[in-house]
């Protein structure tokens, strides 16, 4: 007998088996990031879906992100080393971050959003 990693069937009911399938999606989450695809809204758009691709250049001034839409629109980020994580790297228009959780912040620029991989660490509390 056969059994779906995915789907147990039971007394002909289907159930689904949650873990299993958290895991793949976790999988496959992992590899569109590998493969540079993040997830993004289009011109103030509520609508996130992983459209949109990453590269990665390292430039005089730290590592640069270009962030492209499939329409062809991109905004390039410069990654910071003081704690905020990504600025604009060209133009006029400032970089919103928002910290989403410990493992990812989403960039507005430009009535874009862009859900990027990041590393937030907790700021030391100031001495007193």
């Amino acid at each position: 007998m056969l059994i779906s990693p995915v789907m147990l069937n039971t007394c002909n009911e289907p159930k689904t088996d949650h873990a299993t399938l958290a895991n793949v999606e976790a999988a496959q989450r992992a590899g569109a990031e590998d493969n540079g695809e993040i997830v993004c809204a289009h011109q103030g758009s509520n609508d996130f879906a992983r459209l949109c691709t990453v590269e990665r250049e390292q430039g005089a001034g730290g590592l640069i992100l270009t962030v492209r839409h499939p329409d062809g629109a991109f905004h390039r980020l410069l990654v910071t080393k003081d704690g905020r994580g990504v600025i604009a790297a060209d133009g006029a228009e400032k970089a919103v971050v928002t910290i989403l959780d410990k493992d990812s912040i989403e960039v507005a620029l430009g009535g874009d959003r862009y859900r990027l991989p990041a590393t937030v660490q907790a700021r030391p509390k100031p001495k007193s």
